[in-house]
């Protein structure tokens, strides 16, 4: 065990880390503070900043109590400011794609913003991931909400929405978030989605091709090659989308040659309790990450898109250096009658939740 000097230093050091990572996030030039705050319990830490309400570290220890931070991220706001990969960010007003950036809803057709060829991906040019939230309640040992207010006609989107983020220890190696919306005065589509890319050897370890997954969907919603829905749901029993046993990541990527970027159709054997999402397994570490959400699918990302980035330490992150599993409604539901609806009504409140679980053995 180490003693009190030695604990005092791993703490000021973490401090002057921390004052560090905070100083790259100020904004000179806003009149609106970007800061970053820590959430700490034990050996497990977290911290984000409110540009974006975005995650920018997850720190664990592997099955020798060795820590590392498993979640790709930038060191500073500037790289954040010009991200078009959504390290770690609350994506929306609808995360994932809308097809030709266009919608009908009671009659009335609305344009969006596209930011993805003809497309709108992740709420626009200039969705939830790059806007200053307010930071609501902060409690490091605890809990830190961020709240947005956004405006009628944001992103081409319908109506003032009032949206909210809280993420949560629950015991010793559980963390919740918690996302909530409530339309004010016209219906408009709300889909929210944390945008983390993992990676539980250490962000800087290299490719996630050796990760186990487990993912509890039996079915997707294929494609077209622009990644907009079909409209078509489609078992995956016999085909390199079928993770209903574990298996590696990359032990069918032949068959994908660009790699996996989907939606699973989750199951759900005990409706009113939250679904089973995947179970992630990286064996050198022996870490393992268990997620479940009360939402009806998951996007599974192998970051096939990143190119070389360079991430937080300078870590240059290439293709297939995370995965992301962003639980939400279907891509595209706005134009899917088959599809889960997404429509928030004024009077009701959308409300997404996640639990992650960390161990290792």
């Amino acid at each position: 065990m180490a003693n009190m000097h030695t604990m005092a230093n791993i703490h000021l050091l973490c401090s002057f880390a921390l004052l560090a990572l905070s100083l790259a996030f100020a904004d000179a030039n806003s009149c609106d503070k970007v800061g970053v705050y820590q959430l700490k319990r034990g050996d497990f830490s977290l911290k984000f900043t409110n540009y974006g309400a975005t995650m920018l570290s997850v720190i664990v220890p592997d099955k020798n109590g060795k820590l590392a931070d498993i979640a790709l991220s930038f060191d500073s706001l500037e790289d954040y400011k010009n991200d078009t990969c959504y390290f770690g960010n609350i994506v929306g007003r609808v995360a994932n794609r809308i097809g030709k950036a266009q919608f009908t809803l009671n009659g009335t057709r609305y344009q969006l913003v596209n930011n993805d060829g003809d497309n709108l991906l992740h709420g626009g040019r200039r969705g939830f991931g790059d806007v200053i939230w307010t930071v609501k309640s902060h409690k490091e040992d605890s809990h830190i909400t961020f709240t947005y207010e956004s405006f009628d006609g944001e992103q081409g989107f319908p109506g003032d929405v009032v949206v909210s983020v809280t993420y949560k220890f629950i015991e010793s190696n559980k963390l919740a978030v918690e996302m909530h919306a409530k339309a004010l005065n016209k219906p408009t589509p709300v889909n929210l989605a944390l945008h983390t890319y993992w990676n539980l050897g250490g962000h800087d370890s290299g490719d996630i091709f050796a990760h186990k997954i487990q993912i509890f969907g039996s079915h997707i919603t294929p494609v077209d090659d622009e990644l907009i829905p079909t409209g078509e749901i489609s078992p995956v029993k016999g085909t390199p989308y079928d993770f209903l046993e574990a298996r590696e990541i990359g032990s069918k990527f032949k068959e994908l040659p660009n790699g996996y970027d989907i939606n699973y159709v989750l199951d759900n054997p005990n409706p009113g309790h939250l679904k089973r999402v995947a179970v992630v397994e990286e064996n050198a570490s022996g870490r393992k990450m268990e997620l479940w959400t009360n939402q009806p699918g998951v996007q599974f990302y192998t970051s096939n898109m990143l190119g070389h980035v360079k991430g937080k330490g300078g870590f240059v992150y290439s293709n297939y250096a995370g995965i992301c599993l962003e639980t939400q409604g279907f891509p595209d539901s706005v134009n899917h009658p088959n599809f889960p609806s997404q429509i928030l009504y004024p009077g009701e409140t959308y409300k997404h939740v996640m639990v992650y679980r960390f161990t290792a053995n």
